[in-house]
């Protein structure tokens, strides 16, 4: 069952790379206490990902930081090496957290899950968005082949 508004988010593990390497952090420690837009994507370096989806987050994250969100952040099935990197290639800075969920663990217990097993991709997470206050789901879309429903424009007019 994929979560909905008013749900919890899963108190779950995730990573991102510092310059010491990776460091755990739980999403007990991203939401509690702000208002966060996460959005996740199947992988990082892929083409719609790279190309439109996080850059549209880390072109307009001063807008949305500016409707009262403290943190953007980015998910994905993948590990914080790759998550820091890709980070890196796309000049996120401190605009967008790289959050890896390296074992689907977040994807699994948001079912958010999906399966990409048969094009050698294993378990992924689904391309979708939501706005979270103190831990709580405010709104989520979930995209099916596009990332427009959850693009950064998409984003600034839900937070209106």
């Amino acid at each position: 069952m994929t979560i909905s508004a008013g749900d919890k988010i899963p108190s779950v593990d995730l990573a991102t790379m510092t310059d010491n390497g990776p460091n755990g952090v739980s999403t007990d420690e991203i939401f509690s206490g702000k208002k966060v837009v996460i959005f996740g994507v199947p992988g990082a370096f892929t083409p719609t990902c790279s190309a439109k989806h996080l850059p549209g987050f880390v072109e307009h994250a001063a807008a949305i930081k500016a409707k009262g969100v403290d943190t953007i952040a980015c998910i994905s099935v993948n590990d914080a090496f790759v998550m820091g990197a890709w980070g890196k290639d796309q000049k996120v800075g401190d605009k967008v957290t790289m959050l890896a969920d390296g074992s689907g663990t977040f994807a699994a217990a948001t079912g958010l899950e999906l399966d990409l097993m048969d094009k050698g991709l294993g378990k992924r997470c689904q391309r979708f968005s939501m706005i979270v206050d103190d831990g709580v789901v405010k709104s989520i879309k979930v995209d099916e082949g596009t990332f427009e429903k959850t693009s950064a424009e998409q984003m600034l007019s839900d937070l209106a």
